[in-house]
């Protein structure tokens, strides 16, 4: 694992390998804001953790740049906590196993945390490097991006001083983004008395695993499989055709993940086994084929369990699963203006059943506020016909594109001096902590950019090693370039 440090730029990935032995879930993040805090007080500059859990470090300018205006170099500390179905991996406790496999780094059994590891990796080697020229820097490490963006959010106002702001949170090498979407969590839920399980019925544990997943705001578009809006199409007609009952549904773990795995107990009557294990087999075929140029590994399997004492009552399963099967996931528009970028989703993220308690979560986003109202609306209309109570939180909004950037054109600038080659300018449909701090900080001048990764939020993540050096000279070079106040 530690040959990881060998690459180059070295500076960036010793730290970013440093960051992997540091456990880093979201909602955990005592030991690694203690890292930071132990990190800068080493490298001689300033570090404090602000009252929304954030880290801020502070490094003057080098002599003679004193002038130049104030940058900003913002990432987030925390890491999407998602595991292989064979993995042991305890992420509050357990390092990360990051390993080289051609010419990409990846984990073993876990996501990686390159989401945002190199950009809190990158800007570790900004403050301890004495020779590197830049005006004021300041360092914005957030907490808990994933989960809500609470440490932005939670941003105290007049604690910043920089002009610019260079987010470090984006997945591909070349290109800058000047734009994303706004987001808001939805959740439904409903509390209802469980029925008695028939003393003469089966039960048996279906499952679906196997699926891609992904980011809800980078691959939404491309198709893959919910688990969760695939499950709801067998359960209907098992309770259909086979005369079954739901008991539990367990579907997803993290709201801003498309869900590649779900997990429901279906009781029944004991004649019907075959059927519903024929069905299964129907259904395993129907997903493997409609999926066949996207997913490659789906497992859909039944198992005889012990029949639980209890199961949701016919009503409340009958409205359930309409509201499940009706509610809408994926794409809902493109921008009229840029028709290859995404301007509104949902993701059906989190399916909860159990124990006479039923929570939906799914995470709205959009570059518009008017069509995540929307999104919002559509979303209610269907679990309030449910019986369901619908509540959102954690609402950000979009981050408006300014082309006129004058960091933009700086960074391009740069981009094809280095490299002779132009840069592309994105506006993306995930969401970034840029419009949230933004809103604080409305003079900042603000461009997101960052080394190229594949599939965050997943086991298969995995960051490009040749785009971390270029992004790193840019980085470097973008610094002793910044213009005088």
């Amino acid at each position: 694992m530690s040959e990881i440090q060998n690459l180059n730029p070295q500076c960036v990935w010793k730290n970013f390998y440093a960051l992997t032995q540091v456990p880093r879930p979201s909602g955990h993040l005592e030991k690694v804001q203690q890292f930071l805090l132990d990190f800068a007080k080493k490298a001689g500059v300033e570090a404090f953790k602000d009252a929304g859990n954030n880290i801020v470090m502070r490094k003057p300018a080098f002599p003679g740049m004193e002038n130049r205006k104030g940058v900003i170099l913002q990432a987030h500390m925390d890491m999407v906590p998602q595991k292989t179905p064979e993995s042991k991996h305890n992420f509050e406790t357990d390092p990360i196993e990051p390993w080289i496999d051609g010419e990409w780094v990846k984990a073993r059994g876990t996501t990686l945390g390159a989401d945002n590891g190199l950009g809190v990796a990158s800007i570790l080697a900004v403050m301890e490097d004495k020779t590197l020229k830049h005006g004021p820097v300041e360092a914005l490490i957030t907490a808990d991006e994933e989960t809500g963006m609470y440490g932005a959010n939670d941003l105290p106002e007049g604690e910043l001083n920089g002009d610019i702001l260079l987010n470090l949170d984006s997945e591909t090498w070349g290109k800058f983004v000047i734009g994303s979407a706004g987001g808001i969590d939805v959740t439904a839920t409903l509390d209802y008395k469980e029925a008695e399980t028939d003393a003469d019925d089966v039960a048996v544990r279906v499952t679906l695993k196997g699926l891609r997943g992904g980011h809800s705001g980078l691959e939404i578009h491309e198709g893959r499989g919910n688990a969760n809006k695939m499950m709801v199409r067998f359960v209907r007609e098992a309770i259909e055709e086979c005369e079954a009952r739901l008991a539990t549904w367990h579907g997803g773990n993290m709201r801003n993940a498309i869900p590649f795995k779900a997990e429901v107990v279906l009781t029944l009557p004991k004649e019907n086994l075959e059927a519903l294990k024929e069905l299964v087999e129907d259904w395993r075929a129907d997903f493997t084929d409609q999926y066949k140029h996207i997913e490659s590994g789906i497992e859909f399997f039944a198992e005889e369990v012990d029949a639980p004492k209890t199961e949701v009552p016919v009503e409340i399963q009958d409205n359930l699963v309409s509201a499940i099967y009706a509610c809408h996931d994926g794409v809902v528009r493109m921008i009229p203006s840029y028709p290859s970028v995404v301007e509104t989703s949902s993701n059906l993220a989190i399916i909860d059943i159990e124990g006479g308690k039923a929570s939906l979560k799914i995470l709205a986003r959009s570059s518009r506020e008017d069509m995540k109202e929307y999104v919002v609306g559509m979303l209610e209309s269907c679990f309030n016909m449910a019986g369901m109570k619908v509540e959102t939180a954690g609402s950000y909004g979009g981050w408006d594109p300014n082309p006129d950037s004058e960091i933009l054109h700086l960074l391009l600038d740069e981009y094809k001096q280095l490299f002779q080659q132009e840069g592309i300018i994105q506006v993306d449909h995930a969401g970034l902590e840029c419009s949230v701090i933004l809103g604080k900080y409305p003079h900042l001048d603000v461009v997101s950019l960052g080394p190229t990764m594949k599939s965050p939020h997943t086991t298969t993540e995995r960051a490009l090693i040749s785009t971390v050096e270029p992004f790193w000279k840019l980085l470097k070079k973008t610094l002793e370039d910044v213009p005088v106040k």
